[in-house]
């Protein structure tokens, strides 16, 4: 049976993260013991925002003027691309709502400003995000081209190629699933930096929601574009965050964990997209007979290096 691949964000690729939170503005003429307490009780969780997983943060910044603004914190070594979106009640917001931009590493950036609409009444504002590792702005070097992600002069049959219906539609249209028993090794496709990983998850199963258990590996590239290898073994990443990796090298063991009947690896290049979601964009790979690009659904090609690529 054709394994029913959720891939899910990377992010978690399921790290969704979402707070809601009132902050009451209240005049001399209006103010009640209860809303007071109401402000008291949510000072702290308005200063501190709100954080997942260790990689990025969300936080209103109170204005003079009554108005605020909502920063993202990228708290990591790599670019984090974030969509944030508000509900507000007498807060007007200035411009797109909701916002998706890239926040570099270790920097900070006012995704959405506010200001306020009557001074003479309380304020309400809800708040949500989600992300993802990488650029939504990043443009492949489609000069570069891929080895398959497995070892030199081994072949794996190929259970989804590019467009294959069962699953690869939609953002994950150019994606490629492999035929691996549990424990094969994994290899870079290409040279870049482990990003993100994920290997604690021992569990595969096909209902919706499954893909929160999914262990991976991220690597993001030079072009601000990341490989993602998905669905491996527990404690099958091989390399930890921070790691530079050659196309070649031995980074993991696949499996059968996250969104999965059969066990398989999963591998795309992608784009940071909205919502902590990814775009899977189109690229080459070397094979002793030349190029492929459109790996298909059926086929099975040998593992060279990059070297079989060279004029």
């Amino acid at each position: 049976m054709m394994p029913r691949r959720q891939k899910g964000s990377q992010r978690h690729r399921n790290c969704k993260a979402s707070v809601a939170v009132e902050s009451t503005v209240v005049t001399k003429k209006t103010l009640k013991t209860t809303a007071f307490l109401l402000l008291l009780a949510m000072s702290s969780v308005t200063a501190a925002g709100s954080c997942s997983e260790g990689w990025i943060c969300v936080k209103p910044v109170d204005h003079d003027d009554g108005g605020v603004s909502f920063v993202a914190e990228n708290l990591r070594d790599f670019p984090v691309t974030v969509t944030v979106r508000v509900r507000t009640r007498n807060l007007a917001v200035k411009g797109a709502n909701p916002v998706t931009l890239t926040v570099p590493p270790h920097e900070s950036k006012t995704v959405i400003r506010t200001s306020r609409r009557s001074a003479g009444r309380s304020t309400w504002y809800h708040y949500n995000f989600d992300w993802a590792v990488g650029r939504h702005d990043a443009v492949h070097d489609d000069s570069v081209v891929y080895r398959f992600p497995y070892a030199e002069g081994r072949r794996y049959g190929i259970l989804q190629g590019y467009g294959s219906r069962f699953s690869h539609t939609g953002l994950e249209y150019y994606t490629v699933d492999f035929n691996m028993p549990v424990g094969t090794p994994v290899h870079a496709a290409r040279d870049g930096v482990v990003a993100r990983v994920v290997e604690h998850n021992n569990r595969g199963c096909w209902e919706d929601g499954c893909g929160a258990f999914a262990n991976f590996v991220v690597v993001l590239h030079d072009d601000g574009t990341t490989g993602e290898y998905y669905h491996l073994r527990k404690d099958g990443a091989l390399v930890e965050e921070g790691d530079r990796v050659v196309a070649g090298q031995l980074i993991g063991l696949s499996g059968n964990t996250g969104h999965t009947t059969m066990p398989h690896l999963h591998f795309g290049v992608y784009r940071a997209a909205t919502w902590g979601a990814t775009e899977s964009l189109p690229v080459r790979f070397v094979t002793s007979n030349g190029l492929v690009s459109r790996p298909r659904r059926g086929r099975g090609y040998i593992a060279v290096s990059l070297t079989h690529a060279l004029p």
